[in-house]
């Protein structure tokens, strides 16, 4: 199986070392920042560091807020708890000292990309080595560790007392959440050529919900790890491989009883999430995750255009192409503002109306690669450097 960039731009900005080179695709002109009519003027309140952050490989690696804490970690194997008010560090831990004995030690750090994910008092992360493992949320000490076929790319989805990750290799295994024992595995087959990455699970109602290399959405049974239904969102068209890519490489976005999914090359699909038939479909590519309040739906797509398309029928509410090609991350809703990051590490808001670009600030000039995460009302970022910071509105 051979594996593309996730995004062309990657290539020029040497943003993803995914087995690009310059002859892959031509470069295309990446949108300057121009002065804005700012409203909003967000701030930082704390800021701290987590090792050597995930330099310019490929990583949806970001923070995750339980228990009155920030975890966050760097890809060579630095995990750390931060005070979530303060941003004072609680605990420190070297995952690649804790799987010394495994697969791990051959590597030059622990190559983490999968995580963090936050429950059932457990830090879960993975690698690209396929491994994944369960740590103490309150000490730091390692509860459990397994060895996956597979990179690690995308969250863990913790579901009572399950939790599952989604393999490179199509597979979707779950583990015991106190022991690490591996309970099933539903396994699909892949495509000839995927984009590299997997998007997480999302748990409700007895079934995860994933989607997969295919362009599929498929829905897993908890109880015994069976396919409940799959339903294309893109059926691939084209006469060769790359243009018949089609991979849902997000967390499918439940919302009452409709489920919203997007693909690469392919659409945004509304569907039933109890039978998987399609509502109404769009023409959108995307890799990215969606965002949702109200009846708006939000999407980045790949080339960094910013879209809000009504929920109820999948008609366009308002476009903004002025960020176009500057790597935007997936977007995320944080009060009356849409919020996504680029490359320059510059986080940007949107009024959630009309995408007007109200505010900005600059993180740090490394990047911002990952989902922001908005807790209450506050939001979290991680830069390419290791920069964790917490933004508010004054």
């Amino acid at each position: 199986m051979k594996s593309w960039c996730k995004t062309l731009l990657a290539c020029g900005l040497s943003m993803a070392l995914v087995a690009c080179s310059s002859n892959d695709v031509e470069e295309e002109p990446v949108a300057q920042l121009t002065e804005i009519q700012a409203s909003v003027f967000p701030e930082i309140s704390w800021s701290a560091s987590v090792g050597s952050g995930v330099g310019q490989y490929y990583s949806q690696l970001r923070p995750a807020v339980r228990y009155g804490k920030i975890f966050a970690a760097d890809r060579f194997g630095e995990i750390v708890a931060f005070d979530e008010a303060t941003g004072e560090p609680i605990w420190e831990k070297d995952v690649s000292e804790a799987f010394r004995e495994h697969a791990l030690a051959k590597n030059k750090g622990a190559r983490i990309a999968s995580g963090i994910t936050a429950a059932r008092n457990k830090v879960f992360i993975g690698g690209e080595s396929g491994d994944f493992g369960a740590i103490d949320a309150e000490t730091g000490e390692l509860a459990w560790y397994a060895s996956v076929d597979g990179e690690l790319l995308s969250a863990p989805t913790v579901a009572e007392e399950l939790v599952v990750v989604h393999t490179s290799a199509g597979a979707l295994n779950a583990y015991n959440v106190d022991s690490g024992e591996l309970v099933w595995s539903n396994e699909n087959q892949l495509p000839k050529l995927t984009l590299r990455g997997t998007g997480s699970a999302v748990y409700e109602g007895g079934g995860f919900f994933v989607g997969g290399a295919d362009g599929k959405v498929s829905v897993i049974i908890k109880s015994n790890g069976q396919t409940a239904w799959q339903q294309p969102v893109y059926t691939p068209k084209g006469g060769n491989e790359f243009t018949r890519m089609a991979d849902v490489d997000m967390q499918p976005l439940l919302s009452g009883e409709n489920l919203y999914a997007v693909s690469y090359n392919g659409n945004l699909v509304s569907m039933e999430a109890r039978t998987g038939r399609i509502i109404w479909e769009r023409k959108y590519s995307s890799f990215n995750e969606l965002a949702l309040a109200g009846l708006s739906l939000f999407l980045v797509d790949d080339h960094s255009r910013v879209y809000a398309v009504d929920k109820r029928n999948g008609l366009e509410l308002w476009s903004n192409s002025e960020l176009q090609n500057r790597g935007l991350t997936s977007p995320a809703v944080f009060g009356s503002y849409l919020v996504a990051g680029d490359f320059e590490g510059y986080l940007h808001f949107f009024d959630r109306t009309n995408g007007k670009i109200v505010g900005r600030i600059q993180i740090d000039s490394s990047g911002l690669y990952a989902q922001p995460l908005v807790v209450g009302d506050k939001l979290y970022v991680q830069t390419r450097s290791g920069k964790v910071a917490s933004i508010v509105l004054p």
